[in-house]
């Protein structure tokens, strides 16, 4: 009782700290996109009302409730960082008080938006790799104050006790950066990063607000009447000659591709700008960004794998990409933690090694995996495809000839699978586990056997006659899986590994971290 009655009276006395009032601005204004449909849909029911006068007042009038709720919200949160954990307060009606123990606490990093930018906020996520993105966060606190939170956390939860502003344990801002991209190299990483997701956003915006326009925006016949109105007849379209058809195509294709590398260009340059990592003393520091700006911190025993990424264009230029596998969740679009994307081999293996993971001798200590496991699998599809050969004939009464044509699928997926058998390598050494595979998107997994939480060895019914097997590693962040494994050569990988597991004393590497 006496317990719970001081932890009632250190409530009362720190009632917490409360989120900086500019960041109720940027949030405001964060918050105008999501308040679009609602203001057209407003601004479409007071037009059908034959008043334009009301046409402000409504505007303003959703304006004033939505800052009349972002105040309410702001005015009732609080965060508290006390000597075992971080506790977040919030709620208008409904309070809700969590708290999140500094050891569970995977990741803290510090993004800022353009307008936070420009009024020194940033914004504080935490994260405790349950999965699920951010756990809780900040928005927003002034820089310096989430950088002091970030420090303290991460003293906290490495016991140390700061006495007010401890200038060792501030990060140092003039080291050099073991990895970093120049103009250059973010400009050549976006012609690799073709993309034609404009032409997605465009349609999804077109269809959510198709209904302001006065005629159906996907009636062929009305953009055919509209051209004929203005002079162009379709029957002269269709007349135009083969020749101009064919320029006129091909310019097409020409701009659809010139969209596509001004889409990625794009795209990597306000991700990308500015790409910084770091290695200090608590691991890896990574800055990024143009207008949103994001400075994480992985630290360095919390890494548990790395990805190493290309493919047939990237490779014949010798640009790889670098990933972390930990709990921590990188962003909404990236699971792992992105170390460095568009690198030279020789930066990935010297990132790499600074996170105590070496590069593989070569492709001559790792294996292949058995090739019958990927006949066995076309052996699987065959049936189907004279099934829907022989339905073709009998119920559609369609030519034999023109059935075989299925017999295509079945020849692009052989070519599909020896590629990917081609590729494949698994293997071990006495420290790493490696796994490669991918003919197209090519990609190497290396993990310490020391971070291995599990091994498990699965047989199907078809593997168990092929005496094959998968043999799948449990590590924290993920799962690292070989195929098409003997299955004698899987027990000796299993009991290699469950062996180096054993021998490590865990409790010396926590009392060094």
């Amino acid at each position: 009782m006496n317990q719970i009655a001081e932890a009632m009276h250190e409530g009362d006395v720190h009632d917490g700290e409360r989120l900086h009032i500019s960041g109720l601005l940027v949030t405001f204004v964060s918050g105008l996109p999501q308040l679009a449909f609602p203001l057209v849909a407003a601004v479409f029911g007071v037009r059908q009302s034959k008043n334009p006068a009301l046409i402000p007042i409504v505007i303003a009038a959703v304006l004033v409730i939505s800052l009349f709720f972002r105040w309410l919200a702001w005015l009732r949160f609080r965060y508290h960082v006390g000597d075992h954990d971080i506790r977040v307060e919030k709620g208008i009606l409904n309070r809700t008080a969590r708290s999140i123990p500094y050891e569970r606490i995977q990741d803290v990093s510090i993004e800022q938006k353009p307008l936070a930018r420009m009024m020194g906020l940033g914004e504080v996520k935490f994260e405790t790799g349950g999965g699920d993105g951010d756990d809780a966060k900040l928005s927003f606190v002034t820089l310096d104050e989430a950088n002091r939170l970030r420090t303290l956390i991460r003293s906290r939860k490495a016991g140390i006790v700061i006495v007010g502003d401890d200038p060792a344990v501030a990060e140092s801002q003039d080291i050099a950066p073991i990895f970093a991209m120049d103009g250059k190299r973010v400009l050549i990483f976006g012609l690799y990063s073709f993309s034609l997701i404009i032409f997605a956003v465009l349609g999804g915006v077109a269809q959510q607000f198709d209904f302001l326009l006065p005629y159906d925006l996907w009636d062929l016949k009305h953009w055919a009447g509209l051209a004929e109105a203005r002079g162009v007849s379709v029957n002269k379209i269709n007349g135009v000659g083969w020749v101009v058809q064919l320029i006129l195509a091909v310019i097409a294709l020409m701009s659809l591709i010139f969209i596509g590398f001004a889409t990625g260009v794009a795209r990597t340059l306000l991700r990308e700008h500015g790409f910084r990592l770091d290695q200090t003393s608590k691991g890896f520091r990574r800055r990024r960004g143009l207008l949103t700006l994001t400075d994480v911190v992985m630290p360095t025993h919390r890494v548990q794998a790395a990805v190493v990424q290309t493919g047939p264009f990237r490779k014949r230029r010798g640009w790889h990409s670098l990933k972390f596998v930990s709990l921590a969740q990188d962003s909404k679009e990236e699971s792992n933690y992105v170390a460095a994307p568009f690198a030279t081999l020789g930066e990935v293996w010297r990132i790499a090694q600074a996170a105590t993971i070496q590069a593989p001798d070569g492709d001559d200590g790792l294996q292949r995996g058995a090739a019958k496991y990927w006949i066995s699998q076309i052996i699987l599809i065959t049936p189907p495809i004279f099934v829907a050969m022989a339905a073709l004939v009998v119920f559609a009464d369609a030519p034999f000839l023109r059935t075989t044509l299925l017999l295509s699928l079945l020849v692009l997926v052989g070519m599909i699978f020896w590629f990917d058998w081609r590729k494949y390598r698994f293997g071990l050494d006495g420290h790493q586990l490696y796994l490669q595979r991918g003919w197209w998107r090519q990609q190497m997994t290396i993990a310490p056997q020391v971070k291995v939480q599990s091994v498990e060895i699965a047989q199907g019914p078809l593997s168990r006659r092929l005496d094959l097997a998968s043999l799948k590693f449990g590590i924290a962040g993920g799962t690292l899986e070989m195929i098409a494994v003997p299955l004698s050569t899987a027990h000796a990988i299993r009991d290699a590994v469950l062996q180096k597991v054993a021998a490590v004393d865990y409790s010396a590497i926590n009392q060094s971290h």
